[in-house]
């Protein structure tokens, strides 16, 4: 796809593939900032559990209508001008979030984060696709979930250390999150523009489309996002209150240091992963998330500190490389002219994995008390994510063996 000529100053390619990474990043880096908030909100406004998860789901609800709303009007519109809107939007959100005097600006702020966010996702996934120097669809992955896990992870460390060690707990890091927003609007304003054939706008609501060439790598990459995520959502839910119970303390560093363990192992895992074949992230990241996820199940019941550390650990590795098989198979296969609303329907999937588990959760824990939730949920979660790396190594690709004329084996090439 050609890059847009015009007069005005541009990024280079680089620089806007360097950019829109870091939207993505950007975006669950915001999604993540009010985690270690939640109790400061809760003791100030005195709301119960349910309604704190039904401000975690409204956020959730705001992506999936963005998604099934506007997943394909940047392949019709453009990547800048749905990333201006996006960013536009959080720039207002952090505002909001800066102004909350109730439980409502949080519902408002919220819901508008995740409007804002699910478009930010479509659009800067997508335009991954075009700006990639070498239009490499594994390159294009690595960067997507390096991005993700790592903006989860330092959104949730940098709110907590900004809210136990600095003043006004409540605004500096939405501040925080205004300044690398803005800086973001920028350089999109200075971003080219990667779709050469632009269309009117249309606002319809519509059904997740994923063209037929790209079914099976889209089915693989929503088993491996189905069973990470749905893991992610859950420790995003119960994570901080599950290390408050077992390390005896409300240090927000301390109660938020297992889901950057779990972010953390999830990016170097990437990394150290490199450019093995998907199905085998998807299938052996898989069988790490049941495993780590099976430990997390055991640190509740001992209530044991060391158990949390390794299964966050381990877990995360999983929950990064079946995260990353997923975008790598999906990323290699997406045509030019599907990108946004092929990565959108992705997303969906993804947002449904996270946040059903989560508002599950929430609603669970008052009743069934942490232990016995985060039992129930994680074993669930971790026979969900068995089934998938069968499902996953069942997508392998298969040998066939051929014959010459005369009865001898011919060298075994694969078949997909």
């Amino acid at each position: 796809m050609i890059l847009e000529t015009t007069r005005r100053r541009t990024l280079p390619p680089r620089a806007a593939y360097a950019l829109v990474g870091a939207v993505i990043g950007l975006a669950l880096f915001a999604s993540a900032t009010p985690s270690p908030l939640y109790e400061i909100y809760r003791d100030l406004w005195g709301f119960s559990q349910i309604v704190l998860t039904l401000v975690y789901a409204i956020y959730a609800f705001g992506v999936l209508a963005a998604l099934l709303l506007a997943g394909r009007v940047s392949d019709e519109v453009g990547r800048r001008p749905v990333l201006l809107v996006a960013l536009g939007t959080l720039l207002g959100t952090s505002v909001l979030f800066m102004l909350a005097d109730s439980v409502a600006w949080l519902f408002v702020a919220r819901g508008l984060q995740g409007l804002a966010t699910g478009l930010a996702l479509g659009a800067a996934s997508a335009a991954l696709l075009d700006l990639h120097p070498r239009r490499d669809g594994d390159g294009v992955g690595l960067t997507n979930g390096v991005a993700s896990a790592g903006g989860i992870g330092l959104g949730v460390l940098v709110s907590a250390t900004i809210v136990q060690l600095l003043p006004a707990p409540r605004v500096l890091p939405y501040v925080l999150l205004f300044v690398l927003f803005g800086v973001a609007f920028v350089g999109a304003l200075l971003m080219p523009e990667p779709v050469a054939t632009r269309s009117r706008l249309r606002l319809t609501p519509q059904r997740p489309r994923v063209p037929a060439g790209v079914r099976r790598p889209f089915f693989l990459a929503a088993l491996a996002v189905l069973s990470s995520w749905s893991i992610a959502g859950l420790f995003l839910s119960l994570g901080p209150q599950l290390s408050a119970t077992i390390f005896e303390t409300d240090n927000r560093l301390v109660t938020g240091l297992n889901i950057f363990v779990l972010a953390a192992s999830g990016a170097l895992a990437q990394l150290a992963w490199g450019r093995r074949p998907a199905w085998v992230g998807a299938s052996g990241g898989s069988v790490a998330l049941a495993v780590g996820t099976a430990i997390l199940v055991a640190a509740a019941s001992a209530d044991s500190a060391v158990l949390l550390l390794i299964g966050s650990v381990i877990g995360g590795a999983g929950f990064g490389v079946a995260f990353l098989g997923a975008l790598r198979a999906l990323s290699a296969a997406i045509p030019a002219d599907h990108r946004a609303s092929v990565m959108s329907a992705f997303y969906v999937v993804a947002y449904l994995s996270l946040s059903i588990p989560a508002v599950l959760a929430g609603i669970g824990v008052t009743p069934l008390g942490l232990e016995s939730t985060f039992e129930i949920l994680g074993s669930v979660a971790a026979a969900l994510a068995l089934v998938v790396a069968v499902e996953a190594w069942r997508t392998r690709p298969r040998a066939v063996v051929a014959y010459h004329g005369d009865g001898r084996r011919a060298a075994a090439s694969p078949s997909q």
